[in-house]
């Protein structure tokens, strides 16, 4: 069934139709808020504010079949909402050490010392990633988080597939030369 019929059931008053839009669509409002926030506790709130706000302003929706590129819009505006009306100092991502512990990552076989360093280096990683620009960290959060296709990125995000090529690339290569420079 289509993001589209899914909609027209849901505004018949189909309880569950909704429900099966959000499943779909949830893991990728939440990458695309993680992108725009820097926070995953923050992208949450986001995310789940994102469907509700979706909810509520379903009957506005002209063209059900394009329901993934208005609810990454209104992911959009709930986030550039929220940096509007933040507070002046935030804190970063990467001192919210609880979201990742060593004992979670760790392989029982390599010990302890293994799960520590895979720790930092996927700190690492996350701060690098959440430094990028934008339009480079929503896009590596949609194609690694999600398994996306570089045509359902380009769907979602309005863009060619090229221009998801060509903004994966240039992540990449940021990611590279800085922690690249980070281990030297």
């Amino acid at each position: 069934m289509t993001d589209g019929e899914l909609v027209r059931q849901a505004l018949d008053g189909g309880a569950t139709a909704f429900e099966e839009l959000v499943r779909r669509w949830a893991g990728r409002v939440l990458a695309v808020c993680h992108a725009h926030v820097r926070s995953s506790h923050l992208a949450e709130d986001l995310a789940q504010e994102s469907l509700m706000r979706a909810y509520r302003a379903l009957g506005t929706l002209a063209e059900p079949e394009k329901f993934g590129s208005w609810l990454r819009g209104i992911a959009v505006r709930a986030c550039l909402d929220w940096i509007k009306s933040r507070p002046a100092s935030v804190v970063p991502f990467a001192a919210l050490g609880e979201a990742m512990r060593a004992e979670d990552l760790a392989d029982e076989q390599l010990g302890p010392d293994a799960g520590l360093e895979h720790e930092d280096e996927v700190q690492r990683l996350l701060a690098a990633v959440e430094a990028l620009p934008v339009e480079l960290g929503e896009v590596v959060m949609l194609y690694y988080y999600n398994d996306l296709t570089y045509h359902d990125l380009a769907q979602l995000l309005g863009i060619a597939p090229a221009t998801v090529n060509a903004r994966l690339t240039r992540a990449r290569a940021l990611l590279r030369s800085r922690l690249s420079k980070r281990s030297n």
